[in-house]
């Protein structure tokens, strides 16, 4: 007997929690159990650490398998770096055992509490896109539990219609067993970081091409507030691996050692309108005023996981929560898209403090891949009801309009008619879903929203 636990979950954004029955399976042989169980368990869905912003880990009505018990690093290759693991393996994890032996992520998102299978199913990526590409680049080998409980090993030359359908297919496909990734070569844990300030969306996007050849990874904070002659003002945060010869003395000793931080917490949600418009323009003038241009050597923790030293920072929103908007624009229009959803933004005024801007290279083969080249700008939206709801529609059409998209694993919100219009390609996934899914065993409550449910 598999032990059920009812409790509310949501993404991290934590817009509308939802009751579920929650179980957190032992071994592959539960995993058949609940699988072979369909009275019981008729609808089921893999969850990891609930990073995903909005309802693609959350299931009303089916039975929610968290990957807690499954985090083993299973092999290690330090001649090759590849590294074959669990799918609840977190991304930290991997860099704790691998750093040390010169390989580090081949790319990573904002945070390093991820699953490793949760960094599938959505496809992650990073500062490093429009260089290395997503995750789902990375992964040699998958091993799914299917719906009908079989067994299957995928990758890119092997079953590979269904491992696209599985890399950024959030978890609709299966059940992530155990992956193998290839892990990048490193000689530091450090980055050489030019800190450049550009005064408003013209400079930022032109710096940006400019500088996509000289940087692996490039990431920029926008103003979302500024307006006029400074709309779209940012401080970029331009990478690359620091070299032995690059660091202090004291660091060159350690090279992949990085001192302990003091890692903070919110320790309760905030009213809900602690973040509003003069408190986001504070941030935004002191943030901007306190990142002149300059270069620094800074540690991995630093430059690409600044928040996870931040406990529950998602606590700041207040216990309405919040979406996170990711938009993609294609070269062409991104100007234009940009301008206008800061335009947006700003005549609202619900405007993000952590608001990202990032290139973005080559798409991969899997359907729901979210990436193509262009600038993605990630956004998180305060929840305050209608007026949230408005201005996200707003932004829709925006996105509608210049040829965007939206990214399921930040997604709360999105239609199905405006997922199948960002979405070209969501039939291929279904016909794989069908194939291995007939009768919609994992599902989520985002892929009853927008659609993703094989139907006869």
């Amino acid at each position: 007997m598999i032990a059920l636990t009812e409790r509310t979950l949501s993404g991290w954004g934590g817009y509308q929690p939802l009751s579920c029955s929650v179980a957190e399976p032992s071994s592959r042989g539960q995993l058949r159990r609940i699988l072979d169980s369909q009275v019981e368990h008729p609808h089921v869905l893999a969850r990891g650490l609930g990073r995903s912003y909005g309802d693609s880990a959350v299931c009303r009505g089916g039975t929610v398998l968290l990957q807690g018990n499954a985090d083993r690093i299973l092999s290690f290759d330090r001649a090759t770096g590849l590294v074959r693991c669990e799918a609840g393996v977190t991304l930290a994890d991997l860099i704790q055992v691998c750093l040390p032996r010169g390989w580090f992520l081949p790319t990573t998102p904002g945070t390093k509490f991820v699953t490793v299978g949760g960094a599938i199913a959505a496809d992650v990526h990073g500062k490093n896109h429009h260089v290395d590409g997503t995750f789902g680049r990375w992964i040699r080998r998958l091993t799914l539990l299917l719906a009908d409980g079989s067994e299957r090993v995928c990758g890119p030359d092997q079953d590979g219609d269904l491992f696209w359908a599985t890399v950024g297919g959030m978890g609709l496909t299966g059940y992530i067993v155990e992956a193998e990734i290839q892990m990048r070569p490193c000689t530091t844990a450090y980055f050489r970081v030019d800190y450049r300030r550009h005064r408003n969306l013209d400079a930022t996007l032109a710096a940006m091409e400019e500088t996509d050849s000289d940087y692996r990874y490039s990431v920029g904070w926008i103003d979302c507030l500024a307006r006029g002659r400074h709309l779209g003002r940012s401080v970029l945060m331009l990478g690359n691996d620091a070299r032995a010869e690059d660091l202090s003395a004291q660091q060159a000793d350690h090279p992949f050692t990085v001192a302990p931080k003091n890692r903070k917490s919110v320790p309760i949600y905030f009213p809900n309108m602690a973040l509003n418009r003069l408190s986001v323009s504070l941030f935004n003038e002191v943030y901007f005023a306190a990142h002149p241009d300059r270069s620094s050597i800074v540690d991995f923790d630093t430059y690409f996981y600044p928040l996870d030293s931040i406990h529950h920072w998602n606590r700041i929103y207040g216990r309405r929560g919040f979406v996170q908007y990711q938009a993609l624009f294609p070269p062409g229009t991104a100007e234009k898209g940009l301008r206008a959803v800061l335009e947006t933004l700003g005549r609202f005024g619900l405007a993000s403090f952590l608001a990202v801007i990032k290139r973005s290279g080559p798409a991969n083969p899997a359907p729901l891949s979210y990436l193509y080249p262009g600038y993605t700008l990630a956004l998180d939206i305060p929840n305050v009801g209608e007026r949230m709801l408005e201005m996200v529609r707003q932004l829709d059409k925006i996105l509608l309009h210049e040829g965007g998209r939206l990214y399921l694993a930040k997604d709360s919100l999105m239609s199905e008619d405006t997922f199948r219009a960002m979405y070209p390609r969501r039939d291929e996934f279904l016909a794989v879903k069908r194939r291995v899914d007939p009768g919609n065993r994992f599902v989520s409550e985002q892929a009853r929203r927008v659609g993703l449910i094989v139907t006869s």
